[in-house]
């Protein structure tokens, strides 16, 4: 089903080549291992296991960064920014990350909460006009995706305008009118369904309590006492990303991808022969995800906003301890949905999934393991999100080879039972 990616046309398979940490462009990076240090004894393993994925997937680059008190820190790129020549990514690149802005939209929720001005128990209709079932869903419903709103992102002459005009700039209005015009799925509180127009209207609740863009809401709850210096919400006419960055890439089309974003069994094996080309779409307009995606940053500003996210640092300690009790299971094994916050195994986090990009960030609050990896694909071709093919294949490095992954917690619930193995961030 889909989350919050739209697609555009096919992909290609790229030779991918490794490089250790010792080998990126950064020669500050505080996760990096330096060259005349010995690496992880992982690396060997994680190297080989992440150059196969690429070369059977068809992913063009990726940066992974590992953060390990016990095993050791590493940082590796491997594969290329731009598709058919010898650039390869750098550990420095920016990158949309999706729907990884969802717990920064939440977290924003919940600080606003503790400080008294609101309760999590509080109607949508208190704050926001013109919901359906706006004065029973509840913030909270909102934040876990248990709401009922239809998410725009299903509708397809939504999805057809995003083709025709990947440039535009699309306000808030004009998505929730698209949501709002559609019948509510199910009663609030009845069950989760992945909704990007949850995060939306709570986008609008921040902006409508603090007074402020949220964009400088973000900058001063979160980018700055967290010293985030290479993360940016962008303004909704602004499809830039910041220098440097890789060249982002995706299948199909987004009206082909609304239900799925497997690629036909011919298209899958012309994609990892190499055949079949995608289409770039960096500068692809983002303000369709909005506070449910439209976030940008690096990996390592992403490992040291996970580690705040799931171990604390943003929200006082009973704040913190609520958002992870509202961890619940969804659709199978161990993947799980709380407030603004995924579980995938024994990591907490998000995903995100937009045009040309995915990105992943993990951590592990028992063992202090973190795993972030950014990529310029979006979806492989048999349609799973291309950071959770690699994070799968990590996964039992660190665990155990017997380690299984479970599946997408941002996917439909049925769409959860037939993928997931056995039976996220989160897509979107």
């Amino acid at each position: 089903m889909k989350t919050l990616a739209a697609s555009i046309t096919a992909v290609a398979l790229l030779a991918t080549s490794a490089c250790s940490s010792g080998d990126t462009e950064s020669g500050t990076d505080p996760y990096s291992t330096p060259a005349d240090q010995a690496q992880p004894a992982y690396v060997a393993e994680l190297e080989s296991t992440i150059d196969q994925l690429m070369r059977d997937n068809a992913i063009p680059g990726a940066v992974i960064q590992i953060s390990s008190p016990d095993r050791g820190d590493w940082t590796g790129t491997f594969g290329t920014s731009t598709l058919d020549t010898d650039d390869p990514i750098s550990a420095d690149d920016h990158v949309r990350i999706g729907s990884n802005t969802k717990t920064m939209t939440v977290t924003a929720i919940l600080q606003l909460v503790q400080e008294g001005r609101m309760s999590l128990e509080d109607p949508v209709s208190k704050y926001i006009d013109g919901v359906p079932n706006g004065d029973t869903i509840t913030i909270a419903q909102l934040a876990e995706m248990r709401s009922g709103l239809y998410s725009y992102t299903f509708d397809p002459e939504f999805n057809a305008t995003l083709d025709r005009e990947p440039e535009k700039a699309w306000t808030q209005e004009e998505l929730l009118q698209i949501a709002f015009s559609r019948p509510v799925n199910f009663p609030p509180g009845e069950q989760f369904e992945y909704s990007n127009t949850n995060t939306v209207l709570l986008g609008l609740v921040i902006e409508e309590l603090t007074g402020m863009p949220v964009a400088d809401t973000f900058d001063e709850r979160i980018f700055a006492p967290l010293e985030l210096g290479n993360t940016s919400f962008p303004a909704i006419e602004d499809a830039s990303i910041p220098d440097p960055h890789p060249q982002g890439y995706m299948f199909g089309t987004n009206v082909s991808t609304i239900d799925t974003f497997e690629l036909p069994d011919d298209q899958q094996a012309a994609a990892v022969a190499g055949t079949l080309k995608p289409n770039d779409v960096t500068d692809d307009n983002p303000s369709w995800a909005w506070t449910a995606g439209a976030a940008i940053s690096t990996v390592d500003d992403m490992t040291s906003y996970v580690k705040a996210l799931v171990d604390g640092g943003l929200l006082d300690q009973q704040m913190q301890q609520t958002r992870l009790d509202s961890v619940q299971s969804v659709g199978g094994g161990t993947a799980g949905y709380g407030l603004g916050m995924a579980r995938f195994g024994p990591l907490l986090g998000h995903d995100g999934q937009l045009p040309g990009f995915m990105t992943f960030m993990g951590h592990d609050p028992d063992t202090d393991l973190t795993i972030v990896i950014a990529t310029n694909l979006s979806t492989v071709p048999s349609g799973e999100g291309s950071a959770l093919t690699l994070v799968k294949g990590i996964l039992p490095i660190f665990y155990g080879s017997d380690y299984q992954a479970p599946g997408d917690p941002a996917r439909a619930p049925d769409a959860e039972a037939e993928e997931s193995a056995p039976a996220p961030t989160p897509g979107g």
